[in-house]
């Protein structure tokens, strides 16, 4: 038998959760996740994030149709952070990059590009 782990939440009461894609183990995309997100996620089976700068909770792909289908959630040692493994839906960046992390610190892009946003946003 296993016990449920206590994410810390910390004073702003999120904690960032990292994105990958269950099969290729990519990195997707970093977000904040509030008690509120975490428990739409465990309860739907898809990712829910906290937007910052909206002051809100939403879904991934609520606007796009873009959803990440939960595998797994995992907690890093200290509890603080999360790990959402996920089955992507077309693309995690709003950019309609394969991931967000799509261009190097001296502007390389990297990544592929899935959509065109114009064509969504």
């Amino acid at each position: 038998m296993t016990d449920q782990i206590d994410v810390d939440f910390g004073d702003n009461g999120l904690v960032p959760a990292v994105a990958q894609d269950a099969e290729s183990k990519d990195v997707l995309m970093l977000a904040y996740v509030s008690p509120e997100a975490l428990e739409a996620t465990r309860e739907t089976g898809y990712a829910h994030y906290y937007s910052r700068s909206r002051d809100e909770l939403w879904k991934k792909g609520g606007s796009s149709g873009h959803t990440q289908e939960i595998k797994e959630i995992r907690v890093d040692c200290d509890a603080d952070t999360l790990l959402y493994i996920v089955e992507q839906n077309v693309a995690p960046c709003h950019t309609g990059h394969d991931s967000c992390f799509y261009r190097t610190i001296d502007g390389e892009n990297v990544g592929e590009l899935l959509f065109d946003p114009d064509d969504v946003y």
